[in-house]
């Protein structure tokens, strides 16, 4: 407490806003730990949400660039032909996670990967009549664990670097990562769990006594 008291210490502040006000700026600027154990200090020591305005600028960025390809109708051409070939719903999600996963190698970010194919194909998904829990869970499952495999993916470059191993030397032996879009695609094939708009039965509204006998 008092070395968050530290980063906001005012003789005009009372002690107990100066330690909310030295919570905030940590939060927001980031905290430095100085215990003299650097493995501990570089656990500790950290940048707060500040440090975080360049993915959320992505995530912006991302979203943005979905919406404009989307309503200039270039979605419709790239994946025309893809859509065209998928006759059944085990191609679609076959397709889509390939699409997802292409994106994470070409965009070298999960966040593009995840935006944009999910826009491609979520009209389709509903021409299906698939809820979209479904549509959710194969972008979950592919576009979200696979770019921790890829060595220049954001996400890949980030673990490497913290981890201090190379992408490629603990990808084999990231199973989960690897098998969780093979088992999106082995669902969708046998229709396991595959929901549709019809599985949804709506619940029974129950009115109070005197609206019911009204």
């Amino acid at each position: 407490p008092d070395k968050v008291v530290g980063l906001a210490a005012s003789p005009a502040l009372p002690y107990t806003l100066e330690v909310i006000k030295g919570v905030w700026i940590a939060m927001s600027n980031g905290y430095v730990s100085v215990t003299g154990d650097p493995s501990i200090d570089a656990l500790l020591s950290r940048g707060g949400m500040g440090n975080m305005l360049t993915t959320i600028w992505l995530i912006m960025t991302a979203l943005a660039f979905g919406g404009v390809v989307e309503k200039a109708g270039i979605l419709d051409r790239i994946i025309g032909p893809i859509l065209h070939a998928a006759k059944t719903t085990g191609a679609l999600v076959l397709s889509l996670v390939s699409t997802a996963i292409a994106t994470n190698i070409l965009a070298a970010d999960q966040y593009i990967a995840i935006v944009i194919p999910g826009r491609m194909y979520r009209k389709s998904f509903r021409q299906r009549r698939l809820r979209p829990e479904v549509l959710s869970r194969a972008v979950g499952d592919s576009a979200t664990v696979t770019s921790a495999l890829i060595p220049w993916n954001s996400c890949g470059a980030y673990m490497a670097a913290t981890l201090g191993v190379p992408t490629l030397a603990f990808a084999g032996f990231a199973f989960f990562n690897i098998v969780s879009p093979l088992l999106t695609i082995l669902f969708a094939v046998m229709g396991w769990r595959m929901l549709t708009m019809t599985d949804h039965k709506p619940e029974r509204i129950v009115l109070p006594d005197d609206e019911q006998e009204a």
